[in-house]
């Protein structure tokens, strides 16, 4: 685990540590003192601790303009034990939503768990993304993960499954990135407004 990097090609675009608008303005890595773990694994030190014990994050793009961010996740998602929603909620998204932000791009291919408890702050995230005309999209989940999030009834405030796995993200640029999840949303949106679809 300790080798998987946060994605790095967009960084001549966008460096959160960088950005006196994000959480992690002014934030220092040390490319080879690794001291980050999810349980007894060392992950690579370029990702960001938020006050989760077993999940880290990378912003990789933010445009305040269109009120987009694109995060990078990795560990195991465990809002049973450690509340980890409540912590990605409180020191990140609210942080970032003060900011105009209301368009979220969660990238989950590196998370290996997720184990749910309730779906009051999802729920909370949701009402005010919406006020925006924002949304919550998780991209390219495990099936057992997707599985657990619909178990904890997340599929009324996350878009995630299979209309948003298997893309191949990494050749685009970011804002085409977000243009492809914006678009595949409004079709999913209207499908939903005209009766066809499966959310339950």
């Amino acid at each position: 685990m300790h080798d998987i990097e946060p994605y790095h090609h967009w960084r001549d675009r966008y460096i959160s540590a960088e950005d006196d608008r994000s959480p992690f303005h002014g934030r220092a890595y040390d490319e080879f003192y690794y001291t980050q773990k999810v349980y007894n694994y060392f992950i690579h030190p370029q990702w960001d601790d938020f006050g989760s014990q077993t999940l880290y994050l990378k912003v990789l793009f933010v445009d305040y303009d269109e009120g987009y961010s694109i995060i990078e996740l990795i560990g195991e998602w465990n809002d049973c034990i450690y509340n980890d929603i409540m912590y990605l909620k409180r020191e990140v998204i609210d942080h970032m939503a003060a900011e105009g932000i209301s368009k979220f791009i969660l990238i989950c291919e590196n998370v290996f768990n997720f184990h749910g408890s309730d779906d009051s702050y999802y729920e909370e995230w949701y009402e005010e993304v919406s006020e925006s005309d924002g949304w919550i999209c998780c991209v390219n989940t495990f099936r057992h993960v997707a599985d657990e999030m619909q178990t904890t009834h997340l599929q009324y405030y996350v878009n995630f499954g299979e209309t948003f796995n298997d893309l191949n993200w990494r050749p685009w640029k970011p804002k085409q990135f977000f243009k492809a999840i914006e678009k595949i949303i409004n079709k999913e949106t209207r499908m939903i407004g005209q009766g066809v679809g499966d959310w339950e």
